[in-house]
């Protein structure tokens, strides 16, 4: 019997595909899509309404009473945030959604971190401190890792990831006690650092039961291999292989259970869908967040494995009716995968009013709409995610395949359309073990660049004239011929270190090298603006000097200088008993050079689309990454004193210490003839090169064009390290990029090669779409 008249609220691809299987209820009569889209527009049983807006809550209630509507359907978190659910309650219509106090769960980020603390549901556990005896105190309770960040500015250093207990103690004392920040570490706070695979569960519930549906992964960033900004979700996929019967239950057990029990004995019961974001950490699942809604690529790809003789109708009926654990649900034991369909430019600015042509997809396949509307009897976008194609099959390989089939048949298609090409892609990379990163091995590049955006403010109230005061690349100048210095140069300066390489030369009791690193990592950072270096100083920190030791990494650093053409002219050695352990110490040191003001690099006013890219061959991993090669080779189970398994003649430790090659003597003769320098350190390729680059183009760079080190490949399997991160964490064999115009190129590449540098065509300068990145490696996958 049709007996259901359902107001659904919303006009995205979550409300298509929901308009989409409740239509196939026998009970459904009708269903009003306010203001729906281009796909609820032609679904069996819907209507589209304008005529009402959706954030007028007494309209629509008055619009239900006057069409027999009897069960109202939010698809957005905005309206149940904002209370729509008591508007219909209070009407006497049946409403799928919790009430305004159940979804401050999503509305209240604040509240749902204290709920979930309250009832002892596992998420990133965080507290501020003032107390240095408490923040001691709290360590002794916990077992997580953690990170403990100065609250205040810290130039830079405020932010520690332990990877001991004790050394968090040790750098609660330092930041606390010893004020090594000065005020910045009055407060501080001790997070959890969460790392593993985020998953997402839709589960009804109607107060006291809960029924899921398969654990999904969703695919937030924009571009191919999890680059670029993030985005509403750009495809996802069903069930995960994550997802193991053992996982399903703890999640149950430890998670949604307690959520629904908590929210009863907060007298709000939770009534509806309940989206809960996890991160699957070695500790176990933990949750990232709740939504109060179904979540969108999500409800696409999940609802698509409800067996045919499943009843949505019927299960938000039993949801708002207290009778759940009666109604009747089943999956189908396939997999389903959904690609998202953008416009060109999104995230960013995008058109709107394109002219779509969208034919039936092949059986096992469905299309929803998103931002899509009808304009007489022509489909047209409307929105940044326009369209999404969803598939299911015995596999989740047949599933995505077809997919993808039946893009490249252009079963849709408009101008600037836009997907990623590699939905799923995590669920075939070798299970055999866990992916290592970066972020995992405790460096986490982003909050390094969220820091620089922090404290520019700050460098640049220290402006003066003459200098540039600005903050974000390697180096700074100041142009003497403003300081009143008439015809004189400008001063490049450049400040770095050689970081936890440093380890490993302690671990061999061999220290000449990484004093070459320590030049070589100021002396490219000067290059790259165009400077001669002219002279270097450096710094040497430890408790406790040894003399052996220090004088050979000094000696290091005048093989460096010499390498570099620049003199040595000073430096400061500081014992400070009970600043490090036994005999470790710590290394940085700066160079300053000159240029002429039309000498000055990255010539970015001159840059063209189809500029070439060229690449210096690298002498190996550098001085940048090494806290993630340390973890690969404890992994495997390596001693520094074995012989390398990517190089047979030298011990592993050997192999790691080669110095950082310096490019400044070749460089130097072809700095008139060249556009730009990016010295690739770290961030990689990925980061660095766009440095050199303005807004308006953007490298892209073809993996495959170089010789690749052998210990890079070594890495990559050992630790299981995705292609996309080895691009953002390690140089991958480039060493330093150059960008120069196609006509200079063979001089230019001639003039570096006669400087026994070994130079790869690595890629070009194109025009930089709304939303690109600066730097695409393309043909990562590959990178077997």
């Amino acid at each position: 019997m049709a007996d259901l008249r359902i107001l659904l609220i919303g006009n995205g691809g979550r409300e298509h595909a929901l308009a989409w299987k409740l239509s196939q209820s026998p009970r459904v009569e009708a269903i009003f899509a306010v203001p729906g889209n281009g796909g609820t527009a032609t679904c069996p049983k819907v209507t589209n309404v304008s005529s009402v807006s959706a954030e007028d809550f007494p309209a629509l209630v008055q619009f239900a009473q006057s069409n027999g509507v009897n069960l109202a359907v939010p698809g957005p978190e905005a309206p149940l945030v904002d209370g729509v659910e008591g508007f219909f309650r209070n009407a006497g219509i049946p409403c799928f959604g919790p009430s305004k106090e159940a979804a401050r769960l999503e509305g209240s980020k604040t509240y749902s971190k204290d709920f979930m603390k309250k009832y002892n549901i596992p998420t990133a556990a965080y507290e501020n401190f003032s107390d240095y005896n408490k923040a001691v105190a709290y360590l002794d309770t916990i077992s997580h890792d953690v990170v403990i960040k100065a609250t205040g500015l810290a130039a830079g250093k405020g932010v520690i990831i332990p990877q001991t207990k004790q050394e968090a103690k040790d750098a609660l004392k330092e930041i606390m006690v010893d004020k090594a920040f000065g005020d910045a570490g009055d407060e501080v706070v001790i997070e959890e650092f969460l790392q593993g695979d985020e998953l997402s569960v839709l589960t009804f519930c109607d107060g006291y039961s809960i029924r899921s549906l398969p654990l999904a992964q969703d695919h937030k960033r924009i571009f191919d291999g999890d680059q670029g900004p993030n985005t509403g979700g750009m495809g996802c996929y069903a069930p995960t292989n994550i997802a193991t019967a053992e996982l399903v239950q703890q999640v149950d057990r430890d998670i949604l259970l307690p959520t629904i029990s908590g929210m009863r004995q907060e007298k709000q019961p939770f009534r509806g869908v309940l989206f809960t974001g996890l991160m699957i950490t070695p500790a176990g699942p933990k949750v990232l967040e709740y939504n109060v809604r179904f979540g969108d690529p999500e409800t696409q790809t999940v609802l698509p494995l409800l067996s045919a003789d499943t009843d949505l109708a019927e299960i938000m009926l039993a949801c708002t009716g207290g009778y759940l654990d009666n109604c009747h649900l089943s999956i189908e034991k396939k997999f389903s995968a959904t690609v998202v369909l953008a416009a060109g430019g999104y995230p960013g600015s995008y058109a709107k009013g394109t002219p779509m042509t969208v034919q039936a997809p092949p059986a096992g396949s469905t299309i929803f709409h998103a931002g899509t509307k009808l304009d007489g009897q022509q489909l047209k976008t409307s929105g940044g995610r326009v369209i999404a194609i969803n598939s299911v099959g015995e596999s989740l390989r047949a599933a995505v395949d077809a997919s993808y089939a039946a893009l490249a048949a252009n079963v849709i298609d408009f101008e600037g359309k836009f997907f990623r090409k590699d939905i799923a892609h995590r669920a075939f990379r070798d299970a055999s073990k866990a992916s290592m990163t970066y972020a995992q091995a405790g460096v986490d590049i982003q909050a390094g660049n969220d820091f620089v955006e922090k404290i520019k403010k700050a460098v640049a109230s220290t402006k003066r004239a003459g200098a540039s005061a600005e903050i974000g690349g390697f180096g700074g100048e100041v142009d003497l011929s403003q300081c009143g210095y008439p015809n004189a140069p400008i001063l490049v300066g450049a400040i770095d270190g050689v970081g936890t390489k440093l380890m490993i030369a302690q671990a061999m009791k061999k220290h000449d090298t990484v004093g070459i690193d320590l030049v070589a990592m100021n002396v490219n950072d000067l290059v790259v603006q165009g400077a001669t270096p002219l002279m270097f100083l450096d710094y040497y920190g430890c408790s406790k000097l040894d003399l052996a030791s220090a004088a050979d990494f000094v000696e290091g650093v005048a093989a460096g200088c010499i390498q570099a053409g620049c003199a040595l002219v000073g430096g400061e050695t500081a014992e400070m008993p009970g600043m490090y352990k036994d005999e470790d110490y710590d290394a940085a040191g700066c160079a300053v050079g000159a240029v002429t003001s039309g000498g000055m690099l990255p010539r970015k006013d001159a840059m063209a689309e189809g500029d070439i890219l060229l690449g210096l061959g690298s002498n190996g991993v550098h001085s940048n990454g090494f806290s993630l090669v340390r973890r690969i080779v404890q992994a495997a189970g390596l001693d520094y004193s074995a012989t390398a398994p990517w190089d047979t003649s030298k011990t592993v430790g050997e192999s790691l210490l080669t110095p950082t090659k310096i490019y400044v003597k070749s460089l130097l003769p072809v700095l008139g003839s060249i556009k730009g320098l990016a010295h690739i350190t770290g961030g990689g390729l990925l980061e660095n090169v766009p440095r050199m680059l303005p807004d308006t183009l953007s490298a892209e760079i073809a993996f495959g064009t170089w010789e690749m080190p052998p210990v890079f490949q070594w890495l990559k399997t050992a630790g299981n390290v995705a292609p996309t991160e080895m691009c953002r964490t390690f140089n991958s064999g480039i060493g330093m990029v150059v960008a120069v115009e196609a006509s200079q190129v063979d001089a230019v590449v001639a003039a570096l090669r006669s400087g026994d540098e070994r130079v790869y065509t690595i890629g070009k300068l194109v025009r930089r779409q709304e939303g690109q990145a600066g730097c695409v490696v393309q043909n990562l996958e590959s990178w077997a």
